[in-house]
């Protein structure tokens, strides 16, 4: 049975001011949740559950000393910040910070210029997994990691991609990375373009990459449109047909 108190310290953790602070955040889904559990048990702080779930998991939370609650359905809903809550809920402390160990100019990666969509961002982790992208890079302006909404929309890819929050020019100066790209609606056809290891950088929803940003740059790409009547993108699918298209050159 949960608690008062602790009903009242996990909903805390709905806001990024609490989740700051505390360092925590909170995962929700049977997936998430069991990826959590197979690769990272150590940063559950506590597992909130039903009965089905622990049954189902009880040999992996035993064996991993994993401190599980039992609720109910309505107890979790209480907790939970889904419309359908699903079986458990994990309160998890902050990953621990990795140095970034990616040569950019021996592979490629991506920089979110103040992407805000966290659902976007969630996606673009998945997609960077799915390719074996290691270290993905974002402006500070860019959404928060431990948005529940982009820990749902991870689906457990978080754990195997670094995220770094850092400006840029101090990226590119620290990296010494040779070739920048900006993606651009007048760039050149990533196609046809010979393609070469650096970053690429992934504008706004709502505005592209910003002038400052830009001016980093040393190309652009652009996925060209069949019909040429389309205004753009949606980030997350700009970044997974760009994701392919560098992974099958280097096939």
């Amino acid at each position: 049975m949960i608690s008062k108190s602790q009903i009242k310290y996990i909903k805390s953790l709905h806001t990024k001011k609490e989740r700051l602070l505390e360092n925590r955040f909170i995962a929700e889904g049977i997936k998430t949740v069991t990826e959590i559990m197979h690769e990272q048990p150590g940063i559950i702080k506590d597992l909130f559950c039903t009965d089905d779930f622990y049954q189902a998991n009880e040999k992996l939370i035993t064996s991993k000393k994993i401190n599980a609650t039992h609720v109910n359905s309505k107890e979790l809903s209480q907790i939970s910040l889904l419309n359908a809550p699903n079986d458990v809920l994990a309160v998890c402390n902050n990953l621990p910070a990795k140095n970034n160990a990616t040569d950019l100019n021996n592979t490629y990666s991506f920089y979110l210029d103040d992407i805000r969509d966290p659902g976007n961002l969630g996606t673009i982790i998945r997609i960077c997994s799915w390719f074996g992208i290691k270290d993905l890079f974002c402006s500070e302006e860019t959404v928060e990691l431990y948005n529940p909404k982009c820990i749902q929309a991870c689906m457990g890819a978080f754990l195997r991609v670094n995220l770094h929050y850092i400006e840029l020019k101090e990226l590119i100066a620290g990296e010494k990375i040779k070739t920048v790209y900006a993606t651009a609606l007048k760039g050149k056809n990533i196609y046809s373009e010979s393609l070469n290891n650096g970053l690429i950088i992934i504008g706004n929803e709502a505005n592209g990459i910003r002038k400052e940003t830009l001016q980093l740059a040393s190309e652009s790409l652009t996925i060209p449109s069949a019909v040429g009547n389309t205004e753009s993108l949606n980030a997350a699918i700009a970044t997974s047909i760009i994701a392919s298209e560098f992974f099958r050159r280097n096939l």
